[in-house]
């Protein structure tokens, strides 16, 4: 019986992999401390494979990967990675793990790894970075980023049009804006035009902007060289360097600090880049793809974007419309992550109760896509029978027609038009006749704020009570006050 070491400090996933592993006949040993994890190496006999996490309390994946490869060379370690990290995935491999899966884990991914790894002879277990700094990784990961990363297309006449744009664009070499709110897929959409693309056989490295700092923002994109700043103890290939050839997308590119956008500027237009600390440049032959949720233009005249990089990018735009304006693509996306679900569980609920389908196409979905799946996901753990019952879904969606209320027949920006709303919604709440109480007209004072920081906030319920400095419940039991006082 093979056995697997799984090293974790989520105590949770380490319970899951041990009886999902077991079940298909691996013998699983647990250690939550990555210091703990080397003890056991050493304690234990015949260990045969490693599985262990990046991101871990007081050491992370890379420092405890050369540290097992420094004592068991040909033990082949997989690494568990965030999703998308294509920095991690690249150094990782470098320094000798076999290979790396993703969050959100998919069990039969990881049966799946581990039954290569173990099939392979040791000779082939670990994959060294040859001497211009490119490895099998970036095979591996041009092969990951060809698919869609479990997204799907609907059946509405809008995203027909929008898969018609896609396969007009794809096998260009434009660059590309796609606009949509947060959680509509717009990387699967710069995926897609990648994969139709003639670049599909070269690597697809997504980059989120939001999450660069000012600092290393230009080490991240470009590269640095060893001793170009301080920690700076070894040369570093940057994401253009690693897409070339291929395609690059950059997720809420307005984020991007102004001193990089320079930088950006000088790469569209000569196609050629520098490291960070670096004096030679590097030829480039990368498309780029960006994404925003806010006009660039706007931006521009703001004076948070330039206005000439622009100009640059702008040779073809997508709007990818958000999930509330595709009503009959709503229960298509809901199957297709239910099913995801199952396969994540070992379940098999089998579909949505007509209640439940009913709020699905009602509800403001102000994650969009995001939001569906994680509130699928969580509905179908919580499922016993063959089809997901309302008693499953989270508080803030099976009773979105008492939260989610207009004022005077005024729609909220972000909100579907008034024929695609529920009745319930489309119900104008009326002022209280609070005229001679004070404590009443107190009520109906606070009423006027609560509904003006839903409005600020896209009628996001936390980020309301956060604007009123009160916590969500406070907030869900005053909303329910008022519907009490208002159905009087």
């Amino acid at each position: 019986m093979p056995k697997v070491l799984v090293i974790d400090d989520d105590r949770d996933i380490c319970f899951l992999m041990n009886k999902f592993l077991t079940r298909h006949g691996y013998e699983t040993l647990e250690s939550y401390s990555p210091k703990k994890a080397l003890e056991v190496l050493d304690e234990t006999q015949n260990i045969d494979i490693v599985l262990c996490d990046y991101r871990m309390e007081g050491m992370d994946g890379k420092t405890i990967l050369l540290k097992i490869k420094e004592k068991y060379p040909a033990m082949p370690v997989i690494i568990i990675t965030g999703y998308n990290d294509l920095k991690t995935a690249v150094d990782v491999m470098k320094l000798g793990a076999y290979d790396y899966v993703t969050k959100p884990l998919y069990p039969e991914e990881i049966l799946n790894t581990i039954q290569t790894a173990l099939q392979l002879p040791p000779e082939m277990q670990t994959v060294a970075a040859s001497s211009n700094g490119t490895t099998e990784a970036t095979a591996k990961i041009k092969k990951a980023n060809n698919g869609n990363g479990g997204y799907i297309f609907g059946n509405s006449p809008v995203f027909q049009h929008l898969i018609d744009q896609i396969s007009l664009v794809a096998p260009t070499d434009y660059s590309v804006i796609i606009y949509g709110e947060s959680g509509s897929g717009k990387e699967a959409i710069a995926q897609e035009i990648h994969k139709k693309s003639k670049r599909s056989a070269f690597p697809f490295v997504a980059i989120d902007c939001g999450s660069l700092s000012k600092e290393l923002a230009g080490s991240e994109l470009f590269g640095h060289e060893k001793g170009a700043f301080t920690g700076a103890i070894n040369q570093k290939i940057g994401n253009f360097e690693v897409a070339n050839g291929g395609t690059i997308f950059l997720d809420e590119i307005a984020n991007l600090p102004y001193d990089i956008q320079v930088s950006l500027l000088r790469v569209i237009q000569e196609r050629k880049m520098r490291r960070v600390g670096g004096t030679k440049d590097i030829d480039l032959d990368v498309r780029i793809l960006i994404a925003s949720n806010e006009k660039l233009w706007d931006a521009a005249q703001k004076g948070r974007f330039r206005e000439d990089l622009f100009h640059r990018f702008n040779e073809f735009t997508i709007e990818l419309p958000p999930l509330r304006q595709r009503k009959d693509d709503i229960m298509v996306f809901a199957q297709h992550f239910l099913e995801k679900a199952n396969e994540a569980l070992q379940k098999n609920v089998k579909g949505f109760s007509p209640e439940v389908e009913d709020i699905f196409k009602n509800y403001v979905w102000h994650g969009n896509l995001r939001e569906l799946r994680n509130v699928v996901k969580r509905s179908a753990l919580l499922t016993d029978g063959d089809l997901i019952e309302v008693r499953s879904l989270p508080f803030e969606i099976s009773n979105y027609r008492k939260l989610q209320f207009e004022n005077n027949g005024e729609q909220y920006v972000g909100a579907p038009p008034p024929q695609q709303m529920a009745p319930d919604t489309m119900r104008t709440v009326r002022r209280l006749p609070f005229e001679n109480s004070l404590k009443e007209a107190s009520i109906d004072l606070e009423y006027e704020l609560i509904l003006k920081a839903l409005k600020e906030t896209n009628f996001n319920k936390s980020k309301a009570a956060k604007l009123l400095n009160i916590d969500r419940k406070t907030l869900y039991n005053k909303i329910k006050l008022y519907q009490e006082l208002n159905n009087r």
